[in-house]
């Protein structure tokens, strides 16, 4: 028997919020786990949970813009607290920035509303599985932060966060396939969120789409993911807890 993914949403627009509750409580595989208006609502949902007490909830859909404390902020408690469920930030925000302080803070994936509704479920069963989703557009937004050597670290180090802290409350080390990209890799995985087709990518670096193929599944080994924007996230978390 399939056990439904059951989702905590914290998200203050209360006809957004009504719609996401509608549609996981009707779309097969998942569950409403909880709904709240508000971040300190959601944390406060936890009470006095022991460090080593399992949570309700598979996946938290986090907004940001949220009265009294920002998703980017709950997502840091939340980590603060030995809770590592899998964090995703549904925003309309699609600023660098923001996107750096969400992975910075903890944040397992980061989803544009405009996406919709079905592309989030989607996206929402790839974090469950340990992925990193990110819509196109958000990786695309981010893809320079990769291009430009040490600029993800040299932010991190601004703020001190160039570390990322396991739920132990060790320091976790980069993982294996976090190796870095190389040029002509980080230029093919470029376009590929950009769009271009593996005969368009072949074509503009006058390649075959063979070469191509092969460059791709570089990527994807190296980064231990299977698409491209998911490729960019894992990219950029490698970029930020080295």
């Amino acid at each position: 028997m399939t056990v439904d993914l059951q989702i905590a949403v914290v998200e203050d627009d209360p006809h957004y919020r009504g719609s996401l509750e509608t549609l996981l409580q009707m779309e097969p595989g998942f569950a409403l786990a909880g709904s709240y208006g508000s971040a300190r609502e959601f944390l406060a949902s936890l009470g006095g949970r022991p460090a080593d007490a399992e949570v309700s909830w598979d996946v938290v859909l986090m907004d940001i813009d949220l009265p009294g404390m920002s998703g980017i902020e709950a997502t840091r408690e939340l980590r603060r607290r030995n809770v590592d469920a899998p964090v995703v930030i549904l925003t309309a925000f699609e600023d660098p920035e923001r996107i750096l302080s969400a992975i910075r803070a903890g944040a397992d994936g980061y989803l544009v509303k405009r996406a919709g509704l079905i592309e989030v479920l989607e996206q929402l069963r790839s974090v469950a599985s340990g992925g990193s989703p990110m819509t196109p557009t958000v990786a695309r937004s981010v893809l320079g932060l990769l291009r430009e050597p040490n600029a993800g670290a040299a932010r991190v180090g601004s703020t001190n966060a160039s570390t990322h802290t396991s739920s132990a409350g060790a320091t976790a080390a980069p993982d294996e396939g976090d190796a870095a990209l190389s040029g002509r890799e980080l230029a093919v995985l470029t376009a590929l969120v950009n769009g271009r087709s593996y005969k368009q990518i072949a074509a503009d670096l006058d390649l075959s789409t063979h070469t191509i193929r092969t460059y791709i599944r570089r990527v994807y080994g190296k980064l231990r993911v299977h698409s491209a924007t998911e490729a960019v996230a894992r990219a950029l978390r490698g970029r930020l807890t080295k």
